[in-house]
């Protein structure tokens, strides 16, 4: 069943909320040209992400504008919406206001890479570390 995007006219964000668009989850280029695939869903792609404000509440007081690049905790935004708003195709997700970590008024560049983590047990035992 196909998915129809959502025709509007316009959004604003409410109260102190943000709206993003442009946050990334597929591979990434570097600047000498490898590629590095896909890591959304892995443990690998567990790390904080770069959007664009979209749209600002009137109550958020918070340092950056419409257009700004933050940096949010990872996981710290909603599913997306995908909008066709004015005939511009836009993928929204609001993101949580206390989840931001920086802010940019250019696009970074540069890659994000997540550490490899495992839930398996630990192989090292602690006797292994005693005095003898």
């Amino acid at each position: 069943m196909a998915v129809n995007k959502l025709k509007i006219k316009g959004v604003k964000a409410i109260q102190d909320h943000v709206l993003v668009t442009d946050l990334y989850f597929g591979e990434q280029k570097t600047k000498s040209g490898l590629i590095i695939r896909d890591d959304n869903g892995t443990a690998r792609g567990v790390y904080p992400r770069w959007a664009r404000v979209y749209s600002k509440g009137p109550n958020n007081k918070d340092e950056y504008n419409v257009n700004d690049w933050i940096l949010i905790e990872h996981g710290r935004w909603t599913r997306k919406l995908d909008c066709d708003i004015n005939g511009e195709e836009i993928t929204l997700h609001r993101v949580d206001i206390d989840a931001i970590l920086a802010v940019s008024n250019e696009k970074p560049e540069g890659l994000n890479i997540g550490e490899e983590f495992s839930t398996a047990p630990d192989q090292v035992k602690p006797e292994d570390f005693g005095a003898n």
